[in-house]
């Protein structure tokens, strides 16, 4: 199975909130600010299930 590429763009998004909640969560970015990371963190599965439904809707047609 190959990756189209704007599947790739949204792997890579969902990849790099996920770093961004780590190093909040973590405080790599300064001051550890757990509130803020785990909305942060929310943000990967939301940008999944927006490229997924794009995916979808994409094939249908």
């Amino acid at each position: 199975m190959t990756l189209d590429r704007s599947d790739k763009y949204i792997v890579a998004a969902a990849f790099i909130s996920f770093l961004f909640s780590v190093s909040l969560w973590f405080g790599i970015l300064g001051e550890g600010n757990r509130d803020t990371a785990i909305f942060v963190g929310l943000w990967v599965p939301s940008i999944l299930a927006l490229g997924l439904y794009g995916t979808i809707t994409r094939r249908v047609k």
